[in-house]
């Protein structure tokens, strides 16, 4: 009679040993998410219906008059065109080049280490470095680049690169390629490593070429890792501060301003942090439904059942 009185007060320790491992790993992971995440989030939402000029209480209440406001400026209307442009252009630029870069740095080649590090170096630079030296670069008549075109005889914009604002915005989009290129490049690089050595062989084994052995194994395996990078980049972009405000600061005449940047202009020089709280409070919006929207429509289909099922199957054949 007494063995099962023993054996069920030892599985109700055990449950309760259980419970209070898992509280003791996710508890400090739960408060800094807390602290970091959510208490930004409220602030942000309790700022965006007052309106506050940085001192004292908040006393006078606006309700959504912010976001009014907001929704109704047109720099601001232009900034999330601006965030949506770098959005696309980053993942038609990069996508294709970092592909086509990581599809030939994945053959045996020569220094293969060293150009994968090449490659891959202004992404480990901090933002302010890699903003700092293209500033520099194309800057009107004494920048590097405008001294090159000069010396085989090319006219470069009389306000600059970044001072144009017809260019400003597509020079800021050149800069994020050559600076977020390289994570591109090695998560295609990484994702290439997961292709089953003997689908190469047997590929050759059939006569394929090189170019028809991409195109109908690795590009088509690739597909959940570009999928990835592409969210990743969505999300960045949506965010993109540092690199517009170290580069343009927002000009010339709000061509490059982005969601972030306008933000920050409202809060830190015009004192406005109740439409700069309105106006993060949007930017969290719009990222987070682009977040589940993209989650639901694209990332959706590598973690169905029946697909993941079929890739299973795929290397339990391959092996």
């Amino acid at each position: 009679m007494t063995a099962p009185a023993r054996g069920g007060r030892g599985r109700v320790s055990s449950a309760w040993r259980k419970r209070l491992e898992i509280a003791f790993f996710v508890t400090p992971a739960l408060a800094l998410f807390a602290l970091f995440v959510v208490w930004p989030i409220v602030t942000a939402v309790q700022l965006s219906v007052f309106r506050w000029k940085g001192f004292g209480p908040l006393t006078d209440f606006v309700g959504l008059r912010n976001y009014v406001t907001v929704l109704g400026d047109d720099v601001f209307v232009d900034s999330v065109v601006h965030n949506l442009i770098i959005v696309g252009g980053s993942i038609a630029l990069q996508l294709p080049l970092g592909l086509a870069l990581a599809l030939l740095l994945n053959r045996r080649m020569w220094g293969q280490g060293l150009l994968r590090t090449i490659i891959f170096v202004p992404y480990v630079l901090a933002e302010v470095i890699a903003g700092v030296v293209w500033f520099q670069l194309l800057q009107p008549e004494y920048g590097v680049l405008d001294g090159l075109l000069g010396a085989v005889g090319l006219q470069a914009p009389e306000q600059g690169w970044l001072g144009d604002p017809d260019l400003a915005l597509l020079t800021v989009l050149v800069v994020l390629t050559w600076k977020y290129l390289g994570l591109a490049v090695i998560l295609f690089l990484a994702g290439l490593q997961g292709v089953p050595e003997e689908l190469y062989e047997a590929a050759q084994l059939d006569g394929a070429s090189w170019w028809q052995t991409q195109r109908k194994i690795s590009v088509p395996l690739l597909g959940p890792t570009m999928r990835t990078w592409a969210f990743l980049s969505m999300i960045g972009s949506l965010q993109l501060f540092d690199m517009v405000w170290i580069l343009t600061g927002g000009g010339p005449a709000n061509s490059t301003t982005t969601m972030a940047t306008y933000l920050i202009n409202q809060g830190t020089r015009s004192q406005n942090f109740g439409i700069a709280g309105a106006a993060s409070v949007i930017l969290f919006v719009i990222a987070l439904v682009m977040a589940v929207l993209y989650q639901q429509l694209v990332l959706s289909r590598d973690t169905r059942p029946d697909v993941v099922t079929v890739r299973r199957s795929r290397k339990k054949v391959t092996r």
